[in-house]
């Protein structure tokens, strides 16, 4: 069921440095890569092999050096930084290791984020931000804070909050090394279920190897290149049932 022929991200010979002379550090030192829709894709490898980097780079938050990127059949260094900031918006879905959900803000609310950044009226993102979450398993939890939540609670909020805009594309960056090994298992098994789909691609940056199952593709990435693509082992997908009962969560 996966779009195996259409890409959702080149890479060619794409670099990145921080600074300048002496105290240079090459992050990327020419990535060549594609991933696909309808795929899972992991970026694997040790700490500091350049895979937040590299992530960072496919998702805008940071310019690459040299080499060629497109993204979604976009070439982001042709874009300005508005264009880009709108593109973010409509494209791309993220979760983060830390969660990065509002303090302040119910379960609801916060999946309601990008709605509202893209005008929705406030009672009407609320109202489908509650139905992803019971979607989610999260029906009864949709008033509470995020200090109320769980880890693996708060992590759903946060796949809910980069689902709800409907994305072509979701990042996510050590998404269960902030939970236990089971937790971690049933995020995971939740994001492959509810967020691969044809027409969109997922990647997920990690060196958690518990969760190497749910890949479609394995990226392995060290000294700033990828050394080697593997196909994943994961379990086969039912993609059409989107409403299906969620993993349960602790």
């Amino acid at each position: 069921m996966n779009n195996a022929n259409e890409t959702a991200v080149v890479c060619r010979d794409v670099t990145k440095w921080f600074g300048q002379g002496a105290s240079r550090v090459d992050a990327l030192r020419g990535v060549d890569l594609e991933i696909r829709m309808g795929e899972l894709s992991m970026l694997v490898g040790p700490s500091g092999c350049g895979k937040t980097t590299l992530l960072s780079v496919i998702a805008g938050l940071l310019d690459s050096n040299g080499g060629e990127l497109e993204v979604l059949d976009e070439k982001p260094a042709r874009m300005t930084k508005q264009e880009r900031i709108q593109f973010r918006r409509r494209n791309l879905g993220f979760v983060f290791q830390q969660f990065n959900l509002l303090p302040a803000l119910t379960a609801a609310e916060n999946v309601a984020v990008p709605l509202l950044a893209a005008g929705f009226n406030r009672i009407d993102a609320v109202r489908e931000a509650t139905k992803l979450l019971a979607e989610l398993g999260m029906e009864n939890r949709a008033a509470a804070l995020p200090s109320e939540l769980s880890g693996g609670q708060q992590q759903r909020v946060a796949l809910g909050r980069a689902l709800i805009h409907q994305p072509r594309l979701i990042v996510c960056d050590e998404p269960t090394s902030a939970l236990d090994a089971k937790t971690g298992h049933a995020v995971m098994e939740l994001l492959s279920e509810v967020a691969v789909r044809p027409g969109r691609a997922v990647i997920v940056v990690t060196h958690d190897s518990r969760v190497f199952e749910f890949a479609d593709t394995i990226a392995h990435m060290d000294d700033g290149r990828i050394q080697e693509i593997e196909p994943g082992a994961a379990r086969a997908r039912q993609i059409a049932n989107f409403g299906a009962a969620a993993p349960a969560i602790q």
